[in-house]
């Protein structure tokens, strides 16, 4: 059962992510807050979810901003920003500051309930908006010229990237390539390690600098 507490102005939108959750008994809404002061009081009380669901905008406060201040009290955390907005500043800013995917609040509880499980097993999701936005963001000015990396990518990194970039899970990418779930994560930590960077969305922006993706 994958523990999910949300944070989100709106009540009826709280109980009906509750109502889908208890439906799919997938999912567990173990808290709910409704502001910044709430959010963070029940992370101190109620502890830890295994995902967090964000709303970009929390009456007059800023999801983003509670999203940083939790990120740096809890690294571990997993959020995905569950929004309205359509706008790529937001979908750009909430994502470089370290949550795990993006998608909007008209998407099924079908696309939700796949979105948490796939945050919770430490992989990104992102709805098919915010990927055409961010790939739009990421490939902005850069230009395949620089071709060279301090250590070269083998030939399985380089496949293992190319999945990676095209929104294959770690689970999706060993079964693809036959091999396990493990080898995958050690390729994706190596790979991050080698291009110098954080997340996947920065492994993406990086290897289509060095010339390694064609987008």
């Amino acid at each position: 059962m994958i523990k999910v507490a949300i944070v989100d102005d709106h009540k009826m939108f709280r109980d009906g992510v509750k109502s889908i959750m208890e439906v799919s008994q997938k999912c567990e809404l173990i808290w709910s807050a409704s502001n910044t002061e709430q959010a963070l009081s029940m992370m101190h009380e109620a502890g830890m979810p295994d995902v967090l669901l964000m709303d970009i905008t929390i009456g007059k406060e800023s999801g983003i901003a509670l999203s940083k201040t939790l990120l740096t009290q809890y690294p571990d955390l997993k959020i995905l920003a569950l929004s309205m907005h359509h706008e790529e500043s937001y979908i750009v800013k909430i994502l470089e500051i370290g949550a795990k995917g993006y998608i909007l609040k008209d998407a099924g509880g079908e696309e939700m309930l796949n979105a948490i499980s796939t945050v919770s097993n430490g992989d990104t999701f992102y709805s098919q908006y915010a990927s055409q936005v961010l790939i739009k963001h990421i490939t902005k000015g850069t230009k395949p010229k620089d071709k060279t990396v301090e250590t070269p990518l083998t030939k399985r990194e380089t496949e293992i990237l190319t999945l990676i970039a095209q929104e294959y899970s770690n689970p999706e990418i060993a079964k693809e390539l036959f091999i396990s779930i493990r080898t995958v994560d050690t390729h994706r930590r190596n790979l991050l390690d080698k291009l110098d960077v954080k997340n996947t969305a920065g492994l993406v922006k990086k290897a289509i600098k060095f010339g390694l993706l064609e987008i």
